[in-house]
């Protein structure tokens, strides 16, 4: 009992230092390119600016958006599917 008390600390003990130097290790990584990345958003906020812009145009064609909608319900895609399929529907004629 006493053994495996003290290997569990030794392994957290481990663990701990290890997370410590990683984390100090990647810390000055972190600063350098974070002044360039300032200049240019993220690619997760880029996506979403995407999404909002591709909604935005989709709004002003509400029928041909309900009918697209309705289209991938029927075929039962989801997540990254279904915009997909919306973007294309929408730019068909």
């Amino acid at each position: 009992m006493l053994r495996t008390r003290i290997c569990l600390a030794a392994v957290l003990l481990v663990a701990g230092l290890h997370a410590a130097s990683a984390q100090t290790a990647a810390a000055p990584a972190t600063t350098a390119p974070a002044a360039t990345t300032e200049a240019k958003p993220g690619k997760i906020k880029l996506t979403m600016q995407k999404l909002k812009d591709m909604k935005a145009k989709w709004s002003a064609n509400k029928p041909k958006l309900k009918a697209c909608r309705a289209d991938v319900k029927s075929k039962g895609l989801a997540g990254d599917d279904r915009w997909f399929y919306i973007e294309e529907c929408m730019n068909r004629t």
